[in-house]
């Protein structure tokens, strides 16, 4: 997806450090969490405690879900000399049964691994396209519950592998291990929180393994180059590269620096590099592939045709013909 990170704190290890208020969770929020998600709480703030790197990934086990793990997918992707295509829609932006109809054609139209964004109150990181698509959805009635219970529905249906979007709030009113089981449970192949704290990165990831789904991180223009070598090695599926210092949303280009970050973050690691933000054209794909991107994340763009629509059928029509122009661009 497209999406814009603030100046990232050096306690983030998927971004550059936003302002102190960007990581405050709202204390109405925590005032109404359920008794039983309450509990995990404290559990989260021993997290914080620690300060260790994350440790070594241990093996995902087998899954008996039709599509392929993300890294399975971004590694297949690879060896053949293709680019993935990974479109993000907001879940429930109109309704749920839109959204679950979009992921059947996202698949359809040739998605390799579909980003899912769930509906959150505060998205700091998102633009106003994106910002306005999770309003509609809340509006609508969208919860993590009902966006976790669609997905139990349409994942088997689906070859491509689908990874939530979320900001690490709803992970914590949840409780990490709860979260990651339900995800797990609803056919979730992998997790993307732009603001997960660097504290719990390691705790976030070992409740992530357990449950086979891959917490992809981010780096970003800003991220000093140590703290980068932690992203590489932390993240699994693929290494999100942020094209942008900012928010996301639509760009003109795409920034000349992409084709040497690109390089940069390949020569620390070998696994797959996908780059997001700004990205809204088929001539930026081709450009991304052709500077050596593993993978092309298109948000903003994407969730126009859904959104904008002035109907659910027109908004498919529209979002079809969009993403097959966007898949044909690609290698």
């Amino acid at each position: 997806m497209a999406f814009a990170i603030k100046a990232a704190p050096t306690s983030t290890l998927s971004r550059p450090v936003p302002s102190s208020s960007s990581l405050t969770w709202r204390s109405s929020s925590a005032a109404k969490m359920p008794a039983r998600k309450r509990k995990a709480v404290p559990a989260i703030r021993a997290v914080a405690a620690a300060s260790a790197p994350p440790a070594p990934a241990p093996a995902i086990r087998p899954t008996t879900k039709r599509s392929l793990s993300v890294s399975q997918t971004m590694s297949r992707l690879k060896a053949e000399g293709k680019t993935a295509f990974i479109p993000y829609i907001t879940a429930g932006d109109p309704d749920l049964a839109t959204t679950a109809a979009a992921l059947r054609l996202l698949d359809a139209c040739g998605a390799d691994v579909i980003e899912l964004g769930v509906p959150f109150s505060d998205p700091y990181a998102d633009g106003p396209v994106i910002q306005a698509s999770m309003a509609r959805a809340l509006d609508g009635g969208a919860t993590t519950d009902a966006v976790l219970a669609m997905l139990r529905e349409v994942t088997p249906e689906l070859s491509c592998p689908v990874v939530l979007f979320t900001y690490f709030n709803p992970i914590v009113r949840w409780g990490m291990a709860d979260f990651a089981a339900a995800a797990e449970e609803a056919g979730v192949r992998g997790l993307i929180v732009p603001d997960l704290p660097y504290v719990a990165t390691c705790a976030m990831r070992s409740e992530a393994l357990k449950n086979n789904l891959e917490l992809v991180l981010l780096t970003t223009p800003a991220t000093p180059e140590e703290r980068m070598k932690e992203i590489t090695r932390a993240s699994e599926g693929f290494v999100y590269l942020v094209s942008v210092n900012g928010v996301t949303g639509p760009r003109a280009n795409v920034s000349t620096r992409v084709e040497s970050l690109i390089q940069e973050v390949k020569q620390v690691t070998d696994k797959p590099v996908a780059v997001g933000f700004g990205i809204s054209k088929p001539e930026h794909v081709k450009q991304l592939a052709g500077w050596g991107a593993d993978g092309v994340i298109i948000g903003s763009a994407m969730v126009r045709q859904l959104g904008e629509a002035a109907s659910p059928k027109e908004g498919l029509k529209q979002l079809e013909e969009y993403a097959r122009s966007m898949k044909n661009a690609l290698p």
